[in-house]
């Protein structure tokens, strides 16, 4: 579904106005814009947060969710909050280190409330990082302090938001399942309905709620390639 068709009425902003009977004066494309986005988000966060070994992205990205920065000597601390292209960065799955034959290594993740001793004891000297620590919001702490620069020394993996829409998109569908694409429409007509008072808000409440449940056991089932093991815990009695 492409957000707008003026000529065979089939896309988003056009499906929107039929199901609540408003025109373009009533409600505008900033209007339908807002709502896709809103949705978008909403299908972003269940993508993100349903399984973390798939590592969801918007198709209508054009570059994939892997960025590089530069390794600085004697600088510990690194944030990571928007791509290349301006997106924000919800969160980082996996950081890689450029060592000095050229290739690159993945850094071990821990966190402080797991290290017994105060963290200034903690690699007082500069060297090869190996360990990162996410202090804040995907800001992260090398350890050790890196001992020397290196020009895109750090790779780094992560899920930002969605492409959002913007009121001049036409051809521009969302950049999930088609399976998903109805609940952006419903999510925009129930907006229309519930800012303006309209009779069917109650009908699209329980659509959009259909929508919902529909999104969720999309993202619930679709590692079908997958095999799911069973992995036994050792339980250590006492």
């Amino acid at each position: 579904m492409q957000f707008s068709d003026s000529v065979g009425g089939t896309g988003g902003v056009q499906q929107v106005r039929a199901m609540c009977r408003v025109d373009a004066t009533q409600w505008p494309t900033v209007r339908i814009v807002n709502s896709f986005n809103n949705w978008l988000d909403t299908v972003t966060g269940y993508a993100v947060g349903a399984d973390r070994r798939f590592q969801w992205d918007d198709s209508n990205h054009s570059k994939l969710p892997i960025g590089t920065t530069n390794l600085n000597a004697d600088q510990s601390d690194y944030s990571f909050l928007t791509d290349e292209q301006g997106n924000s960065i919800l969160n980082l799955s996996r950081i890689d280190l450029l060592d000095e034959n050229g290739n690159y290594r993945k850094l071990i993740p821990f966190d402080e409330a797991n290290v017994d001793i105060a963290l200034d004891e903690i690699y007082k000297d500069t060297g090869t990082p190996e360990y990162y620590d996410k202090i804040a919001d995907n800001i992260i702490r090398l350890y050790p302090t890196p001992a020397v620069s290196v020009t895109a020394g750090l790779k780094f993996y992560f899920q930002r938001t969605g492409s959002y829409f913007t009121d001049t998109d036409t051809t521009k569908e969302p950049g999930v399942s088609p399976l998903l694409h109805r609940g952006f429409v419903i999510a925009s007509a129930y907006d229309c309905a519930l800012t303006l008072g309209l009779q069917n808000l109650q009908p699209l409440s329980v659509e959009l709620q259909k929508e919902e449940a529909k999104m969720k056991q999309y993202f619930a089932i679709r590692n079908t390639d997958e095999v799911a093991v069973m992995m036994p815990t050792v339980i250590n009695s006492i």
